[in-house]
C-alpha cells in the first residue's frame, strides 16, 4: 500500500501529555545554562570571599532572574522590567539582610541597606582579601547577576538570539574575573565549564513543532543549486575567518596565560587618616598632662584572664623622616575574621579576648592587643604590615566592640645570639632619614663598639637612656632630629635630659637603626587590670625585629625613684678630626629626594529591530552601561578629591599638578616624565592658547582680566600655569614651605585649566573626559 498523506493536528486541538512534556523538555536547556552561566560568576568571585554566602546569594539572583522572565513570556513586553525590577528589589534586600546577620552588624534593615548603597563600590574595592560577605560586599555582585540574568534571559528567550543573550553573563564573567585580579588561582574550571555549558545550550534544538523548514523550497532547480552553493561559499568563508582568528589569538592569549592579572584595587584609594592618627606620639604630652582623663574601659577573658592585664596596642609607627614618627599604613576594608599572620617559629602563643568600650579616646585608631584576629561590633580597616586597626567612621563615646587576638611571647633565651634581618624587606624599619646630628650618631657607634651582638647593642641603648635621663609629665612634646639631640644631650638646668615615653621610645629607636638595628615605635597602654585606662596608662616603648623571635618590646624608661647619672659619666666626646682608626663605619642612608613633575563604544540596535529587545534586553543592557558610567564618574571624582583635598599642603600641589598633566594628556597633548616644570607649563600654555583660539567668540589670548587667585575671568591665564609650575618647585625643593592658601591656589588653578580645556571639545568630547577612565590607571 502506499503511503498516505501526513497527518496534521489542527491547531484548536489540545496536545497531548507527552506532547506537552516533550515541548517543556525542549525549553528547558537554554534557560538552565543561562541560570549556570550567571551563577558561575559568583563561583569565580566567591573565591576571594570569607565563605559561600556571596555564590549562595549570585546563583539565587541567577535562578530569579531567569524564571522571572520564564514565567511572563506570554505577557507584552513592557510588563516584564517592572515584575523583574521588583523581584529584584525583594531578592536585594533579603540578600542585605541575610549579609548583615552573617556579619552581626548593628542597626535596622534601612539603615544597613542605606549605609551599603553609599558605600558598595569603594568598601568592595578596598576590601581586605579574604572579603568578609557583608551588605556593603554583597550589594553590587547580587544586583548586576540579576539585571544580567535579565538581560540575557529577554534576549536568548523572547527574542530568540541565544548566542546574543549570552553576552551579559559573559561580561558579568570577565567583571568577577577582573574584580578578583591576582588575589586568586586561575579560574581554569570555571572558565572550561563556562565554555561547556555556552556550547551545549547553542547545540540543543530549540522550541519547535516541526521540522525545520527548507530555505529554498519552491525554486527552480537551477536557482536552489545557486543558493545552496552560496550558502556552502559563505559558511566557508566564515569558517576561514574563524581558523584565522584562532591562529592569530591564540599565541596572544597563550601569552597573557603566565602574566599577572591587574589589581583593580590600586585604582581606589583606601580610607587616609588624619595627622593625629597618623602620628599618635604627639599625643603623649598631652596625655600626660591629664592622667585620670578616662580614655577606655576594658574586660579581658581568655589566655590573659589570669596572667596580668596585656598591653593594648593603639598603633605601629615605622616610618621616620627625621622630623615625625608615622604609621604608613595601607589600610583595607576588613570584615570580623582579619587575615592570620605566622607566629614566630619559636615564640608561644595565647589567645586574649577583650570588651572594649570607648571614653573619651578621639581618632580613628581603634585600641587591641596584637594580634588582632577577629573583631565584633564595629567596622574596621586594617593594615597587615603594622597590624593597626581603624573604625573609618570615627571613634564615638559608648562604642564597645570585642576583639580577640592571638599575642606572641618570644623565647628569650634565644634572645642573646638572635641575628637582625637586612635587605629590601626590613628597609623601612632600617632607614635612618638625612640630618641626624652628628652627637646623635657618636652615642650610636660608642654604644654599638661596646656591643658586638644585636641584643645586647639593643640592652645597652635601653640600658644607657634608664640610667641617664628623667621621665617627666611637662616635658614638651617633639621627636625631631633637634628636639632628641637637646633631649639626649641639653644641660639639665634648661629642660634638657628629661622627657616622657615619647622621647625615650624615639631616640632608642633612632639610636637603634644608627646602630644597625631594624626598629619601630609603639604607641598604646598598659592597663593595671580590668575596669578603666586612663590618660596616665597610655606611654610608647620601641620594638627591635630578631631572626626566628620576631619584634621584641624594649623598655628604656628609668627605675621609680631612681636617679640619673650625667651624660658626661658614660658619654666620651671624640674630636673633631679623629684618627682614621676610630672613624665610624658609614652608615648607608637613602637620600630623599623631592617628587618629580610626572606629566565606550556605541551599540547599534538595528539588528533587533523587535519591541521584546527594546524593552528588555536593550533595557538591561542600558542600566548596566549606565551602572558601568556612573562608577567611572564617581571613580574620577573621588580621584580628584583625593588629590587636591587630601594630605598636606605640598602633597595637595602634587596633586593639583598631576591633574594638569592629565588634562593635558585628555586633550591629545601628553607630556612625558623627562620635561621640568617649566618645559611642561610652556606646553600647557601654548595648548590653552590654541584650545581657547578653537572656541568661537575667543581669542587665542583669552581674557585679560584677572581675578585674585591668578586665574583670568574667562579661564586660566598663562601667568596662572607659571604660578601652578612655581608652587610645584616650591613643595618639591622646599618642603614645609606651602601653606594651605597656596595648596587650595593651586586646586583651583588645575581644576580651570582642565575646565578651559574640557569646554573647547565637542559635546561628545567633553562626555568621554568626564568618564574617560585613563587617569585611573596612567602610571604617575
Amino acid at each position: 500500500m502506499g503511503r498516505g498523506p501526513p497527518v496534521v493536528t489542527p491547531p484548536w486541538v489540545e496536545p497531548s501529555a507527552d506532547g506537552r512534556v516533550a515541548r517543556a523538555l525542549r525549553a528547558v536547556p537554554v534557560p538552565a545554562a543561562l541560570i549556570v552561566l550567571v551563577a558561575l560568576s559568583g563561583v569565580v568571585l566567591g573565591r576571594v570571599y570569607a565563605d559561600p554566602l556571596l555564590t549562595r546569594l549570585m546563583a539565587g539572583a541567577a535562578v530569579g532572574s531567569v524564571l522571572v522572565s520564564v514565567a511572563a513570556r506570554r505577557l507584552p513586553s513592557w510588563l516584564v522590567a517592572p515584575l523583574s525590577v521588583a523581584a529584584l528589589a525583594g531578592w536585594t534586600l533579603l540578600s542585605l539582610r541575610l549579609a548583615a546577620a552573617h556579619a552581626a552588624l548593628p542597626g535596622g534593615l534601612g539603615e544597613v541597606t542605606a549605609d551599603a548603597a553609599r558605600n558598595a563600590i569603594p568598601r568592595l574595592l578596598t576590601a581586605m582579601i579574604p572579603v568578609e560577605p557583608a551588605p556593603d560586599t554583597v550589594l553590587v555582585p547580587v544586583v548586576a547577576a540579576w539585571l544580567a540574568g535579565l538581560t540575557a534571559a529577554e534576549v536568548a528567550l523572547r527574542a530568540g538570539r541565544v548566542l546574543l543573550g549570552y553576552l551579559p553573563p559573559a561580561l558579568l564573567y570577565a567583571g568577577a574575573l577582573y574584580v578578583v585580579g591576582p588575589n586568586a588561582d586561575p579560574a581554569i574550571g570555571p572558565t572550561v565549564l563556562f565554555a561547556a555549558v555556552a556550547a551545549a545550550g547553542l547545540a540543543t534544538p530549540g522550541r519547535r513543532d516541526g521540522p525545520a523548514p527548507d530555505p529554498v523550497a519552491g525554486l527552480s532547480p537551477a536557482v536552489r543549486a545557486a543558493v545552496r552553493l552560496r550558502l556552502v561559499a559563505a559558511s566557508a568563508a566564515g569558517l576561514a575567518v574563524v581558523v584565522a582568528l584562532a591562529a592569530l589569538l591564540a599565541p596572544v592569549v597563550a601569552a597573557q596565560v603566565d602574566e599577572r592579572p591587574v589589581d583593580p584595587r590600586r585604582y581606589v584609594e583606601p580610607p587616609r587618616v588624619e595627622s593625629l592618627d597618623e602620628n599618635p606620639l604627639i599625643r603623649i604630652s598631652g596625655w600626660a598632662l591629664n592622667p585620670d582623663q578616662r580614655l577606655l574601659d576594658v574586660r579581658t577573658s581568655g589566655g590573659a584572664a589570669g596572667d596580668g592585664s596585656p598591653r593594648i596596642r593603639l598603633a605601629v609607627l615605622s616610618d621616620y623622616d627625621g622630623v615625625t614618627w608615622r604609621v604608613g599604613a595601607t589600610y583595607r576594608n576588613a570584615g570580623r575574621i582579619l587575615p592570620a599572620a605566622e607566629p614566630a617559629p619559636n615564640a608561644a602563643t595565647d589567645e586574649v579576648r577583650q570588651e572594649i568600650t570607648v571614653g573619651d579616646l578621639t581618632g580613628r585608631l581603634l585600641p587591641a592587643v596584637p594580634t588582632p584576629r577577629e573583631v565584633t561590633g564595629a567596622r574596621v580597616a586594617y593594615d597587615p604590615a603594622t597590624g593597626t586597626l581603624i573604625r573609618p567612621e570615627g571613634l564615638a563615646p559608648g562604642l564597645r566592640y570585642e576583639v580577640s587576638s592571638v599575642r606572641e611571647r618570644p623565647d628569650a633565651n634565644l634572645l642573646p645570639t638572635a641575628n637582625v634581618p637586612a635587605g629590601d624587606e626590613v628597609a623601612r624599619v632600617l632607614r635612618v632619614a638625612d640630618g641626624a646630628p652628628e652627637p646623635v650618631r657618636r652615642l650610636a657607634t660608642q654604644l654599638a663598639e661596646s656591643n658586638g651582638a644585636p641584643y645586647a647593642r639593643a640592652d645597652a641603648i635601653a640600658t644607657f637612656l634608664a640610667e641617664h635621663y628623667r621621665v617627666t609629665a611637662d616635658a614638651p612634646s617633639g621627636h625631631a632630629y633637634p628636639n632628641l639631640a637637646f633631649f639626649l644631650f641639653g644641660p639639665r638646668n634648661g629642660g634638657g635630659q628629661r622627657g616622657t615615653s615619647e622621647q625615650f621610645a624615639a631616640a632608642f629607636a633612632v639610636l637603634g637603626r644608627l646602630a644597625g638595628l631594624p626598629t619601630r615605635v609603639v604607641v598604646g597602654f598598659e592597663p593595671k587590670g580590668d575596669g578603666p585606662v586612663r590618660a596616665a596608662d597610655a606611654y610608647a616603648w620601641p620594638e627591635v625585629l630578631f631572626d626566628g623571635v620576631g619584634w621584641v618590646p624594649f623598655d628604656p624608661m628609668p627605675r621609680p625613684d631612681s636617679e640619673p647619672r650625667p651624660v658626661e659619666e658614660d658619654f666620651r666626646p671624640q674630636p673633631e678630626d679623629p684618627p682614621p682608626s676610630e672613624v665610624p663605619a658609614p652608615t648607608e642612608e637613602p637620600s630623599a629626594t623631592p617628587p618629580a613633575a610626572a606629566p565606550a563604544p556605541g551599540r547599534s540596535g538595528g539588528g533587533l529591530g523587535t519591541p521584546v529587545l527594546v524593552g528588555g534586553g536593550a533595557g538591561g543592557l542600558l542600566l548596566v552601561v549606565g551602572a558601568v558610567l556612573a562608577v567611572l564618574v564617581a571613580m574620577r571624582r573621588r580621584l580628584t578629591r583625593s588629590r587636591l583635598d587630601a594630605g598636606d599642603p605640598g602633597e595637595r600641589v602634587a596633586g593639583a599638578w598631576r591633574e594638569l598633566t592629565d588634562a593635558l594628556r585628555l586633550a591629545g597633548h601628553p607630556v612625558g616624565p623627562d620635561l621640568a616644570a617649566a618645559e611642561v607649563a610652556e606646553r600647557a600654555r601654548r595648548t590653552l592658547a590654541e584650545a581657547r583660539a578653537a572656541r568661537p567668540g575667543e581669542s587665542a589670548a583669552g581674557p585679560t582680566d584677572r581675578t585674585g587667585d591668578g586665574a583670568a575671568a574667562g579661564g586660566p591665564d598663562e601667568a596662572a600655569v607659571d604660578d601652578l609650575a612655581a608652587l610645584l618647585n616650591q613643595a618639591g625643593f622646599a618642603p614645609g614651605s606651602v601653606t594651605p592658601e597656596q595648596a587650595e591656589q593651586a586646586a583651583r588653578l588645575s581644576q580651570s585649566f582642565g575646565d578651559a580645556l574640557r569646554s573647547a571639545r565637542p559635546r561628545w568630547g567633553r562626555l568621554l573626559w568626564t568618564v574617560h577612565p585613563g587617569p585611573l590607571r596612567w602610571r604617575r
